[in-house]
């Protein structure tokens, strides 16, 4: 497996004197402290403390890049913007700048190391994946060899959530394991619904957490069900591809073991492990 084109994403493009520390205030992430060539997941939160977006923050020569759900990016560029104010920022959708792909590599690299020449930004996601913006330019030109799907599968099944349009505004981070995959500092002050996460996280409040599952065609959004509460919906799809999925259930029913399926009536679906543990 070689390179896909990855049009599931699109960019916000985040500029200005005060970037940083706009983005700071904002996100779930410690981004003040971001060092130069490392990129950090975070996510963004209503009030509620629910998640609006998940974000792979990416530092560029222009400011920041946030990769984000393509669904997402005009109502997200058009509430954030609301909370720019006086601050000197300016934030515009920069999807149709950058072509984003992802690369399966060999050899060791610092995860979430980040590297730009050339008009491409280069981020290094795993073990063998690095994801690779790139200004149109004949010398950016990719081929791909795979496909969107194929990524997303290696998404899933590292246990990283995105939220898209179907799932917005529904978990707090701590539902779909954002804490676990680095995308929640506790200790870096007030965000958006910053309160509510730190509630769940101190008191043990969080009664849904994300899991993978295998066995059918899901969809992001789709309600999920359990035997201990027959006929009811006992959770959600976050990220599906091919017959793999993330789902947020409740814990209950995971502590239980207790059968998941698409539907009353469908075949047990299986759980699979997460490459990190809670």
């Amino acid at each position: 497996m070689g390179i896909a084109k990855l049009d599931q994403y699109g960019l916000l493009q985040v500029a200005g004197e005060n970037a940083r520390a706009f983005l700071h205030a904002q996100l779930t992430n410690d981004i003040e402290h971001l060092a130069p060539g490392t990129a950090r997941y975070a996510g963004w939160c209503s009030a509620k403390g629910r998640l609006l977006a998940t974000f792979l923050v990416v530092p560029s020569s222009g400011g920041f890049l946030l990769q984000l759900a393509r669904d997402l990016v005009p109502a997200v560029a058009k509430r954030l913007s609301m909370f720019v104010l006086r601050s000197k920022v300016k934030i515009a959708d920069a999807t149709g700048l950058w072509a984003q792909y992802g690369r399966w590599v060999a050899g060791d690299g610092n995860p979430l190391s980040v590297s730009e020449s050339g008009g491409a930004i280069t981020v290094r996601i795993d073990a063998d994946r690095c994801l690779i913006l790139a200004l149109e330019s004949p010398a950016n030109n990719y081929s791909p060899d795979a496909s969107a799907e194929d990524w997303a599968l290696a998404e899933i099944r590292a246990g990283r959530p995105l939220i898209a349009q179907a799932t917005q505004d529904q978990f707090v981070p701590q539902m779909v394991n954002l804490e676990l995959t680095g995308g929640v500092d506790f200790k870096k002050g007030c965000y958006p619904g910053q309160e509510i996460v730190a509630r769940a996280q101190y008191r043990g409040a969080v009664k849904r957490r994300m899991v993978r599952l295998r066995g059918a065609a899901l969809q992001a959004g789709q309600e999920i069900f359990t035997d201990d509460t027959p006929g009811q919906a006992s959770g959600t799809v976050v990220n599906a591809s091919g017959d793999e999925a993330l789902a947020v259930l409740q814990v209950s029913a995971i502590e239980a073991n207790a059968p998941v399926r698409a539907g009353p009536q469908c075949a047990a679906l299986e759980v699979l492990t997460l490459p990190y543990s809670r």
